[in-house]
């Protein structure tokens, strides 16, 4: 990803997006991609219909499943690379017939949130990076964004934010303090991570947790959507 133009002294913001239940919904072929995978690289895929995956990094979900299901561990370790590349493959292969579906609002969020000087917008996901690529190149988002934070960046969601603070600079041209930064995002797991990072947090009820289980985890501002335009602006920069 290239720096985003226009990024001038003035507002200064980091704005970090959650993907999936935050920009977008990659509908059934996420969850059925990573089945198969996981399936096809360690003989079973767990239960994948019981498991939550909103808030929780690839790698993790990938260990938690198989852990649940028996695997030794030296196994999960082994093959875990091997079963997320083929979920990406199986990923993208399904995007190519049915597209994400972007949630209400965010392409007009992003044009707006791109003519505020000093602001800038990057990605904070437990997506694996090329997952998250995938995903937003499908969506016709992957360009909005400065740089990204992986989901095998760290070992947990509320190790992400130092690296987000560290990659900022090399990616943009600018250092950005934990107190600049703002995460928006639609889980419990999005919220927490933004509060270790000492960052502002917009929290969104368009994934799978509900507006009063994201108040009560802390949230800044709690938004039913992205729709209205003036309100998330106003929730971001508080």
């Amino acid at each position: 990803m290239s720096v985003m133009p226009g990024v001038v002294a003035g507002t200064k913001r980091l704005v970090l997006f959650d993907i999936d239940g935050t920009l977008l919904s990659a509908g059934p072929a996420a969850r059925t991609a990573f089945a198969s995978a996981l399936h096809d690289v360690y003989g079973t895929s767990g239960d994948v219909d019981g498991y939550a995956f909103e808030g929780r990094l690839d790698p993790v979900i990938v260990t938690d499943l198989m852990r649940a299901a028996g695997v030794a561990e030296e196994t999960i370790a082994a093959r875990r690379a091997d079963a997320l590349a083929l979920y990406v493959d199986r990923l993208e292969a399904g995007l190519r017939e049915r597209a994400p579906s972007l949630k209400p609002g965010v392409p007009a969020l992003l044009d707006a949130l791109e003519k505020i000087p000093g602001l800038v917008a990057a990605l904070l996901t437990g997506n694996v990076e090329r997952g998250a690529r995938v995903k937003l190149l499908a969506a016709g988002l992957w360009h909005r964004f400065a740089f990204g934070v992986w989901g095998d960046d760290a070992s947990c969601r509320e190790a992400l934010g130092p690296v987000v603070l560290a990659r900022a600079r090399p990616a943009t041209g600018r250092a950005f303090a934990g107190s600049e930064c703002v995460v928006v995002g639609d889980s419990r797991q999005d919220v927490a991570c933004g509060l270790a990072l000492g960052a502002r947090v917009v929290a969104v009820s368009t994934g799978r947790t509900a507006l009063p289980a994201l108040q009560a985890a802390g949230a800044h501002a709690v938004l039913v959507d992205l729709s209205d335009t003036r309100q998330a602006l106003e929730a971001i920069l508080g």
